[in-house]
């Protein structure tokens, strides 16, 4: 079998609720600040979680001309301008100079779901006849992905990934695919988010999947891994990286964060919502991952878990970490940084992907905020609330959907060599 194509990241774009930039996102992050505040985007009547993660100070003036944004849902707003940092980041001008060798490769769960009611209330309201012509390209789920492509010139494939909470992780490994298969030079590509609406926040609700003991407290409401957590929180934005060949990146002088070496992924058959409590399909995942990457567990040095904060996934999780790694589990640094973005759904795989080129470029392994009690079931190095400064030669970035989805990638330190 020939050598895999090396592929390297060479830009990064993010809009999370803790920075609407990649040098202010992780500047937050490496310092523990939580994006979690009170739910204000929808009415909360009726909601037993009045917590979210929302962006703050988005303005689409600074990102887009005024008829521009009025064509966009919130989702595709939010992947665009994450899209346009990511491609500059990338020392890119203007628009792709080989259109047809430049792709988009994006996940999203939910779509627009803001213009999805907005025409829902036309119609009961106004009727059928009154429903805006902008309201279906508005909210389908391919219309960001679609977008990217316009604004940047990106002819080459253009795809939408879902797969519920992992369709930024899978996006970014199909990405990695489509450019070793030799359909692309290179690819945009991430997952976006914006759901934070009465609807999802009322349906996650019903499902018992938030957190409500804490809608007095709401930075306190995300405690991945610790004994007294109750639920994740809903949070928004998008996170874009530009990935490409070494050799087309080397060709133009780019500057390589970091190189995204594998990516597996598999399926629990198991359950519509819950994951497989043995952890043995996440496991299956990381293991494809670490041999796509030719690396093995002691290569390994940071891990960024799915870590919802909910009573399920993260002992589930645990256990997969240890199936995966043996021995080097208890070695490893562990961190959810959900615990400050909330849980971004299928932006979350992606912003979390690109924690993971910042740990290791930067060398810093993230804390989880928020761990105050120790759970029996959850006994790994959380790196409790307060980051690490270590060399991170490679690191893992995990992302489960319901359905049973399971995503993992590997990003590692660029040898030249």
């Amino acid at each position: 079998m020939k050598d895999k194509q090396r592929v390297v990241v060479t830009g990064m774009g993010v809009i999370s609720p803790v920075g609407n930039d990649v040098p202010t996102f992780w500047n937050n992050i490496q310092h523990g600040v939580s994006g979690i505040g009170p739910l204000t985007k929808c009415d909360t009547a009726g909601l037993e979680s009045r917590v979210s993660a929302e962006v703050k100070g988005f303005d689409p003036k600074n990102y887009f001309e005024v008829k521009e944004a009025k064509r966009m849902a919130l989702f595709t707003q939010y992947a665009v301008a994450a899209a346009k940092e990511a491609w500059r980041d990338a020392g890119f001008e203007g628009p792709a100079a080989m259109p047809e060798r430049t792709a988009v490769i994006l996940g999203n769960g939910i779509g627009g779901r803001e213009v999805d009611h907005e025409a829902h209330k036309t119609l009961f309201e106004k009727g059928a006849q009154r429903i805006s012509p902008m309201a279906i390209p508005k909210l389908i789920i391919n219309e960001a992905a679609g977008n990217i492509s316009m604004a940047l010139n990106a002819k080459g494939p253009v795809l939408t990934i879902v797969t519920a909470c992992a369709s930024g992780t899978d996006a970014i490994g199909v990405a990695l695919d489509v450019i070793r298969s030799g359909r692309a030079d290179v690819v945009i590509t991430g997952g976006t988010e914006a759901a934070i609406t009465q609807v999802a926040i009322g349906g996650f609700c019903a499902l018992g999947a938030l957190s409500t003991k804490h809608n007095d407290a709401p930075e306190k409401a995300c405690r991945p891994f610790d004994l007294n957590r109750d639920g994740f929180i809903m949070g928004e934005g998008a996170g874009v990286l530009v990935i490409e060949t070494l050799e087309h990146a080397q060709k133009r002088g780019a500057r390589i964060h970091a190189e995204l070496a594998g990516y597996g992924a598999t399926g629990d058959a198991f359950h519509l919502t819950a994951p497989d409590p043995s952890g043995d399909g996440a496991a299956r995942a990381i293991r494809a991952a670490l041999e796509d990457a030719d690396l093995k567990p002691t290569d390994i040095d940071y891990f960024n878990a799915h870590g919802t904060s909910t009573p399920i996934n993260d002992p589930m999780e645990t256990q997969a970490i240890k199936l995966a790694f043996g021995d080097e589990a208890r070695r490893l640094k562990v961190s959810s940084t959900k615990s400050m973005t909330g849980h971004m759904i299928a932006a979350a795989g992606a912003v979390e992907a690109i924690i993971c080129v910042l740990a290791v470029r930067d060398g810093f392994c993230p804390p989880t905020i928020n761990y105050e009690t120790p759970d029996p079931a959850c006994d790994l190095d959380y790196v409790p609330n307060v980051g690490v400064t270590m060399p991170v030669r490679a690191a893992v970035s995990t992302s489960l959907g319901f359905g049973g989805h399971n995503g993992a990638l590997v990003i590692k330190r660029f040898d030249n060599a």
